[in-house]
């Protein structure tokens, strides 16, 4: 098969980011025409906008910022997944394998639980995060360190936050802070502003950048731990510094949107499917197949029906039936699911 040129490819990828962003800036209960759309960004982005009517203030004040955080937590939970999936040789390894996932979120339902503001959600999801990586590294130093060691103390730690959390939302008061936190649980970019992008935007960003800067010596662990000192690397130092940029990023994911599930699983299978795994373009590809992913996830839990849809719900229904696709052809092909 002949290679696609790499400037027409990561041209597509804009391209459909793009599309996604725009697509969710016209539609919605308020349709805003696609014209309008482009007349009401330019005079933004040029500062002769003062938002008086309402397509502009829907436009600039919600769903801008709405579509910015969507392409910014996408391609941070695809990016996580890609890395991890490269580093673990096995497609099936998502961010939750690690038990960040469920750290993160019980910082912020103990956040919601004791009625705490903005700031105090965002350093608790980060430092649930890393707490929940640090009792993981804990566990295979001791028991061994590992790659089936990480794995399993990851699916332990996973389950005792998952516990953590139900015990949460057990003692929660079921008029004020339960449904809150079952809501915010299931994931949802309803309360995005700019504020938000102001203040988690650029910690996010840094860290998917670093991340990304990482992926060669991602792909030289990923080789085993004896082909990677040969090239000089230092495996644990290593090992643990990708994990907690990657804790950083789910941390401050979950913080922005709630626990989104199955994006750090599927996307990273997209772009396998487009560029292979071993590929250079394997993880930028990622990022921007999640960040046109979730933006256009999110344009659908607020059109498909007269009350918002929580994002995990439609990212579960999308990710079920293609993990269960790709267990069962592993399976089919004697490859064996590690």
């Amino acid at each position: 098969m002949t290679p696609v040129p790499a400037a027409f490819h990561w041209l597509s990828l804009l391209a459909l980011l793009v599309a996604a962003a725009f697509a969710s800036a016209t539609v919605g209960r308020f349709h805003i025409p696609l014209a309008d759309v482009w007349q009401i960004l330019g005079r933004w982005l040029t500062g002769a906008l003062s938002p008086e009517t309402m397509e502009e203030r829907i436009l600039v004040n919600v769903r801008l910022p709405r579509i910015l955080l969507a392409a910014i937590v996408g391609a941070g939970l695809a990016l996580c997944g890609a890395a991890l999936q490269a580093l673990f040789r096995n497609p099936l390894v998502s961010p939750r394998v690690l038990g960040l996932s469920s750290g993160a979120a019980l910082g912020g339902a103990l956040t919601l639980l004791v009625g705490g503001g903005a700031v105090m959600l965002f350093a608790a999801t980060f430092a649930s995060a890393l707490a929940a990586l640090v009792l993981v590294a804990a566990i295979s130093h001791v028991a061994g360190r590992t790659i089936l060691t990480i794995v399993l103390a990851g699916i332990v730690i996973d389950a005792l936050f998952s516990a953590m959390i139900s015990l949460t939302q057990y003692v929660a008061d079921p008029e004020t802070s339960l449904p809150a936190i079952v809501f915010w649980l299931m994931g949802s970019f309803s309360s995005s502003s700019w504020e938000k992008v102001a203040r988690h935007g650029p910690i996010v960003l840094l860290a998917i950048a670093v991340l990304y800067r990482l992926r060669f010596r991602i792909a030289v662990l990923s080789m085993g731990e004896e082909e990677a000192r040969s090239f000089g690397v230092n495996v644990q130092v290593s090992r643990w510094l990708v994990f907690t940029v990657i804790s950083v990023i789910v941390g401050g994911c979950v913080a922005v949107s709630g626990v989104i599930g199955w994006v750090g699983l599927v996307v990273p299978h997209a772009a396998r499917l487009l560029v292979g795994e071993g590929h250079r373009r394997f993880h930028g590809t990622a990022a921007l197949l999640g960040a046109a992913f979730l933006v256009a996830v999110d344009t659908l839990a607020r059109t498909v029906t007269s009350a918002e849809l929580p994002l995990g719900i439609l990212t579960a229904v999308i990710g079920a039936p293609v993990f269960i696709y790709l267990l069962c052809t592993r399976r089919t092909r004697g490859g064996p699911v590690r």
